[in-house]
């Protein structure tokens, strides 16, 4: 946390949070965020992709969603001055530097999913 670009970034940095896996929850603690991060680790989409990708998710939260990683330094927004106009998405360096919780996430399901299976045979 080196400087700070302005006093609301410097407020909501301050707000964080002591816990540091109470921080990464506060980030990206939703689950329409943890998808978005899984959809866009491959590479850049456009908002329909995603939103195709993520699942069953309103555009409206979809926005609201892409809109606060963005904030975060997560996601970094494109937009191309064409018509009809083209946004895409990716991942900053610190969105991506996540990947390791996502395929803990991932691994973790699988293990989780096999022994459901095996109590369930």
């Amino acid at each position: 946390m080196e400087g700070f670009s302005n006093m609301g970034e410097m407020t909501a940095k301050a707000a964080l949070p002591a816990c540091p896996v109470e921080t990464t929850l506060t980030l990206i603690g939703d689950k329409w965020k943890v998808l978005i991060l899984r959809d866009l680790m491959p590479g850049t989409k456009r908002f329909s992709e995603l939103k195709k990708s993520v699942g069953n998710v309103s555009q409206k939260v979809l926005t609201a969603q892409l809109r606060a990683m963005e904030e975060n330094g997560l996601v970094h927004r494109e937009v191309y001055a064409e018509v009809p106009p083209r946004v895409e998405y990716s991942l900053t360096e610190l969105g991506k530097s996540l990947k390791p919780i996502l395929d803990s996430m991932w691994a973790w399901g699988e293990d989780y999913k096999k022994q459901q299976e095996l109590a369930d045979a």
